[in-house]
């Protein structure tokens, strides 16, 4: 073949290709806008989403089953001053959630969901001392050995904190809390002041941290000190294949219409999620707010003082640990009392009131 054939036949090619597109764009366009598109209400496409059937439950049975095996390995990875980093593609809440629950009894554990928009960081290692400090007293008075000892952070400053943390005032080397992070690098948690106060946390000696990541660039979050120095990272590649129900709940959907307040089914979701005791305790500030609707709200000390009574919290940091957990979630909010008194309140209707307690009781 000449090689005047071969020049002819690729000019032929690119003055067609040019062709084709010019005359494309002298085509008539689309007057469709994005406005048009009827979008389905967010209730019903949560509701849809929530029916998807989950597909190979026999496989996923029997992959949680093995990790359920691993436990003892990962517990004394921890007693060793390792943190657990999990990855791999699904939700992983449930499993650690689980390893918390079954394998870490002896031990406080704190959780953090970190796929929440906004996280009171200083809160979390305010609680994490408060926890470490009441395993302590525990450990002693089984020991026979508790003394009366003052509080060592009263000033709850974060040098305080992180000195408590990382103090000798226990005997035992492996004694140490343990913060569960649900999506470290989620939004809540991914700048950089939030991790390096965490991988300054994680460095206390009596501190651990069991913690997911699900975005392929987490890594980049931390430097190499951070990785191997302060988290002291141990990686486990532990796909569940798993929805992120919980994880995407507050996220929006883009072929949904936006509502203002959150449903009761999302609620529902998010309380369904939490331990009994929790549930019971939002159980009764709802049933307040509907036998009292015209009020500003409930007391912090009246419902501390009806949950003790009904035994759902032994003491002011339990029921603290719950109210967090639920301003996290924006199922519960603050507002001034007439008096000036701070008021807890559940931001929904009175009819969604009566159907989330319906949904939760169920």
């Amino acid at each position: 073949m000449d090689i005047n054939d071969v020049d002819d036949e690729d000019f032929g090619f690119s003055r067609n290709y040019f062709l084709a597109k010019e005359s494309g764009t002298s085509a008539k366009k689309s007057g469709h806008k994005l406005s048009d598109i009827d979008l389905v209400p967010e209730e019903e496409l949560r509701a849809a989403a929530l029916d998807l059937k989950p597909k190979h439950a026999k496989e996923v049975k029997a992959l949680m089953d093995s990790y359920r095996n691993l436990y003892q390995e990962w517990v004394f990875e921890l007693r060793c001053g390792f943190g657990l980093l999990m990855y791999g593609f699904g939700s992983k809440k449930t499993l650690i959630e689980d390893f918390a629950s079954t394998a870490l009894t002896e031990y406080s554990v704190l959780v953090v969901n970190g796929y929440l928009q906004s996280v009171n960081i200083k809160q979390v290692s305010v609680a994490a001392a408060e926890l470490f400090w009441e395993q302590i007293k525990t450990r002693k008075k089984s020991t026979g050995s508790l003394c009366k000892v003052q509080q060592p952070f009263s000033s709850k400053s974060t040098d305080d904190l992180f000195a408590f943390l990382d103090g000798s005032l226990t005997e035992e080397d492996d004694s140490f809390i343990c913060i569960l992070i649900h999506n470290i690098d989620g939004p809540g948690l991914q700048d950089s002041d939030t991790q390096q106060f965490l991988a300054r946390m994680a460095a206390c000696s009596h501190v651990r941290i069991v913690a997911t990541i699900d975005h392929v660039n987490a890594s980049l979050l931390w430097d190499k000190k951070m990785v191997h120095t302060q988290f002291n990272w141990c990686c486990h590649h532990v796909p569940t294949f798993a929805p992120y129900k919980v994880e995407t709940m507050f996220l929006p959907l883009i072929l949904a219409h936006s509502g203002g307040a959150q449903s009761a089914k999302t609620a529902a979701i998010v309380l369904q999620s939490l331990t009994p005791n929790a549930q019971s305790v939002f159980k009764v500030l709802s049933e307040y707010q509907l036998a009292h609707p015209d009020e500003e709200g409930m007391a912090v000390n009246n419902l501390y003082t009806i949950c003790r009574e009904r035994f759902l919290v032994s003491s002011q940091i339990t029921l603290n640990s719950h109210l967090t957990e639920f301003k996290d979630h924006e199922l519960v909010k603050t507002r001034k009392h007439s008096d000036g008194q701070d008021c807890l309140y559940v931001p929904l209707s009175t009819e969604a009131i009566e159907k989330l307690l319906m949904e939760i009781s169920q």
